[in-house]
């Protein structure tokens, strides 16, 4: 066995070790975090909204929005309590579990019943199972227009405005085919706020 060999080839996988270590941990991080700042800064952020100059959220992440003048988020099984970004999670409850049947069932009558739907309206299925992260930012079009003539009620607005706040905050698929037509919850609450509708 050649010792000085050994030694050289234990230097040069060192120096390449070094070389990536600056190149991997330091140089191509701070290139795509400058690339970020500057093609896409308000996504490389997070994406963040604010109101009056406070942080209130993210468009990203869902919030829970309770009460008749809010649009609902889906539900959520994220952390102990739902919509927790540190626990994001899905249920782990199979198709064949009774415990989801039995969730579902009972969020498909409490939805009914807080829309005013009839017994035969079909609910949306993003309006009563948890999406697989638990914070999924956005319903579908049709939980929104489900939800709609509750929330104009609450605010004393006409259905046609909030389908106007709908409309504005709805987005197409991704890419143009990846899913369907979806509304931000987040978005719209806060512009809903803002218009000053109580």
């Amino acid at each position: 066995m050649n010792i000085k060999a050994l030694l050289q080839d234990v230097r040069a996988s060192l120096a390449v070790i070094f070389l990536l270590s600056i190149v991997l941990c330091g140089v191509y991080p701070l290139a795509v975090w400058g690339i970020g700042q500057l093609v896409f800064p308000r996504q490389a952020n997070g994406s963040l909204l604010r109101l009056n100059g406070q942080v209130v959220g993210s468009s990203l992440i869902a919030q829970n929005f309770t009460g008749q003048r809010y649009f609902h988020p889906r539900p959520s099984a994220a952390g102990d309590y739902g919509y927790d970004a540190a626990g994001s999670n899905a249920s782990n409850l199979g198709p064949l579990s009774r415990k989801l049947y039995n969730q579902v069932k009972n969020r498909v009558a409490a939805y009914r019943a807080e829309n005013e739907l009839s017994p035969s309206q079909k609910v949306p299925a993003d309006a009563v199972t948890a999406s697989g992260s638990g914070l999924d930012p956005d319903i579908s079009l049709e939980n929104a227009r489900l939800q709609a003539a509750r929330v104009a009620r609450a605010r004393n607005m006409s259905p046609e405005q909030i389908q106007k706040f709908i409309a504005r905050f709805t987005t197409g698929p991704q890419l143009g085919f990846l899913g369907k037509l979806r509304v931000n919850v987040l978005r719209l609450n806060l512009a809903l706020d803002q218009s000053g509708k109580s």
